[in-house]
């Protein structure tokens, strides 16, 4: 089994590095998050076993990352990942000049002011209440289950919690029925804190690969069929980050299978409202079998400062999750359900707004694509981003570059499970055309300079990097 270093670094893609290029390797996933401050790194025996290496290049990369304050170690014990005394994290000091690419979210739509005003008499009624909603508002509960009806699967109010959010909907359902050591179907590319999420839970993670072209139906069934998983995340709808959307058929034939396996299908349709020119609708994955178990959220579609999610499951494990929620949280923030109602109660003009966002977006992207040579993008319909072929493999190499040019942009590889997809980047439409138009400019410096030679895996790289 290889270590959690050589499969975030991934060994054909360091084959032949220099000790300088491995140490800039290993310093982007600790600057990237892949890397945890305090996780043990292999030996630099064992690393060079993993690596087929000397092990004297394994110790003077070491040196290197020790030098400059990226790893700890002690003579004749561990290395450790740390950071910098003089690093300063983004989120501590913003740049205010920097654009954030790792975060792929737009600003609120323009009926969250006037929803909240007319939220606010349904919150006076409640203020003679204890302020705790362990299941969520019965009115909004039964919004969000109409709203499932109205896209093609029956659903009562008591089908539905609601949560601060769909991460912290995801983190409900693995506490609530996670087995450590079990086995985890995840996308490969898909959304990081989820796999971060699924990880810390315990399971053993096994990715099925997605592209813009979507899924390999082939793969993905046989991989149920051999390893049995207990579950499989899955966004089939503008999947995160590739854009892709599964069919009702191929829908149809997964929740076949894993009804057979015995799995359960965590779906995240987070993304599933931001169509912009897709042309169809599928029925929600809900509507294919008891055992699919669905989390959603308000924060793409309304406003990510809105923390307000939701799980659809079978009446049996939404009494198991309102049995386990009060160990971690007693309820959702009531202002957020009362403002949730009304937007529900509008999502014809909500829905409007955010196709028109993401076309502008997109547009910009594509302009600003179009003048950086090599570098491809595919059509996307809709959801939060477009999947870029950078045409070789430099997408970390590219993510560092950006950061010279004051742009925060994830590689490839933060969406993996294992250091591959170097040749992809992800790139949000969710920024104002205006501002995605200066990314681009600054992405097209970048990219010069990872094309010229200009930029390189140096010794010295910021102690204030942006990430």
């Amino acid at each position: 089994m290889t270590s959690r270093l050589v499969d975030q670094l991934g060994a054909q893609s360091v084959a032949g590095a220099t000790a300088a290029a491995l140490a800039g390797q290993i310093r982007a996933l600790i600057l990237d998050g892949r890397l945890t401050v305090g996780e043990r790194l292999p030996s630099e025996r064992a690393l060079a076993l993993e690596l087929r290496r000397s092990r004297s290049t394994m110790t003077r990369a070491y040196d290197l990352l020790e030098g400059d304050g990226y790893v700890a170690r002690r003579q004749g014990g561990s290395t450790r990942v740390a950071l910098p005394h003089a690093y300063i994290s983004p989120r501590e000091h913003e740049d205010e000049s920097a654009i954030d690419l790792s975060i792929a979210s737009m600003d609120s739509t323009p009926g969250l002011y006037d929803a909240t005003v007319r939220s606010l008499p349904r919150l006076a009624t409640l203020r003679g209440t204890s302020g705790y909603s362990l299941r969520g508002l019965p009115e909004l509960r039964d919004a969000v289950a109409q709203r499932f009806t109205q896209r093609g699967v029956a659903t009562s109010a008591d089908e539905i919690i609601i949560t601060s959010g769909a991460l912290n909907a995801l983190n409900l359902v693995l506490a609530t029925m996670g087995r450590r050591g079990e086995r985890a179907v995840v996308e490969q590319p898909t959304f990081p804190h989820a796999l971060e999420a699924i990880r810390r839970h315990g399971y053993r993670l096994l990715p099925t690969p997605v592209d813009v072209e979507g899924w390999d139906a082939v793969h993905l069934s046989e991989l149920l069929l051999e390893s049995r998983p207990h579950i499989a995340y899955l966004i089939p709808d503008f999947h995160n980050p590739t854009g892709a959307t599964l069919p009702d058929a191929a829908r149809s034939r997964l929740a076949a299978t894993a009804r057979n396996t015995g799995t359960h299908l965590i779906v995240d349709e987070t993304t599933a409202e931001l169509d912009i020119d897709r042309g169809w609708a599928p029925r929600p994955m809900a509507a294919f079998g008891p055992h699919i178990i669905t989390v959603g959220s308000m924060s793409k579609i309304a406003w990510g400062g809105m923390r307000l999610g939701w799980i659809r499951a079978e009446r049996s494990l939404i009494s198991r999750l309102l049995a386990v929620r009060p160990s971690f949280e007693l309820g959702t923030a009531l202002l957020e359900q009362c403002i949730a109602i009304e937007l529900l109660a509008e999502m014809p003009a909500l829905t409007a707004h955010v196709r028109s966002r993401l076309e502008a977006g997109r547009a910009a992207v594509a302009a600003g694509l179009e003048t950086i040579e090599g570098v491809r993008m595919p059509h996307t319909n809709g959801g939060l981003s477009v999947w870029v072929d950078l045409g070789a493999p430099v997408s970390t190499l590219l993510s560092l570059a950006a950061r010279e040019h004051r742009l925060i942009l994830p590689p490839g590889p933060r969406f993996t499970t294992g250091g591959v997809l170097e040749r992809r980047l992800r790139i949000p439409i969710t920024l104002p055309p205006a501002r995605t138009t200066e990314a681009m400019d600054r992405l097209r410096l970048a990219w010069t300079d990872v094309r010229e030679g200009d930029f390189s895996h140096r010794d010295e790289l910021p102690r204030a990097a942006v990430i």
